[in-house]
């Protein structure tokens, strides 16, 4: 055998090794909260409830990339998830009501949320907000959480527990708040504001009524839009 035939004929075998599964090897597909198909390699095989997964049960792939890291399979559902908002509530001194506001704007409570700008988990957070933070893996529910409140707190410790501008820069960035002083000419981010407090402040929420240092009024500026202020 010539020596060209015989690298072709290496080449052919690494490719179909490369390719080749074991037997017991299954993939398994799901559904995620937000609609995307996620495939997990799963050994041995597991049987997933679908319908479980659409409604009460969050999957991650076995590995996905964030910031050229991975992480393994996350499984979660929305008890732990509020167990996590009530701990990082107390540990932070936040109203855990605007955290589950936050958390829905933001993922709609799916861990596995990313967006094309590079943002991840359940609060969407993006690379150097999580360095900033100490979150390792944002995708990590407990990590996440954690650093999106310390954040979330942050930001109303900077603006005097200004709900408006604290929410804006967490959209937008506290550089874009302070620069227009107050909430920028952004529409991504006036609808993200009053999205968030439209979920924040409607009956059943569990709000807290005495977070505030000030209180919060229930406005309509010029153009009809419903505005919460505590200026």
């Amino acid at each position: 055998m010539s020596k060209l035939t015989a690298l072709s004929a290496t080449v052919a075998l690494g490719a179909f090794s490369l390719f080749a599964m074991p037997v017991d090897a299954q993939i398994a597909a799901s559904t995620d909260l937000s609609g995307r198909r996620l495939f997990i390699n799963a050994d041995p095989p597991v049987k997933i409830n679908l319908a479980a997964v659409k409604h009460t049960n969050f999957y991650l792939p076995r590995e996905a990339p964030f910031a050229g890291r991975t992480h393994p399979s996350v499984y979660m559902d929305r008890d732990g998830v509020e167990k996590l908002v009530r701990e990082a509530a107390d540990r932070h001194r936040i109203d855990p009501a605007l955290i589950r506001a936050v958390i829905q704007t933001e993922s709609n409570w799916n861990p596995a949320a990313y967006s094309n700008k590079g943002a991840g988990g359940l609060m969407q957070l993006i690379p150097t907000t999580a360095r900033r933070f100490g979150v390792n893996d944002v995708f990590n529910p407990q990590q996440n959480i954690d650093g999106g409140v310390h954040y979330l707190k942050t930001l109303l410790d900077r603006y005097n527990g200004n709900l408006d501008m604290a929410l804006a820069a967490y959209n937008a960035g506290e550089g874009a708040v302070d620069r227009a002083h107050g909430i920028p000419a952004f529409r991504e981010t006036r609808n993200y504001v009053q999205k968030v407090q439209n979920a924040y402040f409607q009956p059943g929420s569990g709000r807290l009524t005495d977070t505030w240092r000030r209180p919060i009024r229930r406005e309509t500026d010029a153009n009809g839009r419903i505005v919460f202020n505590n200026d």
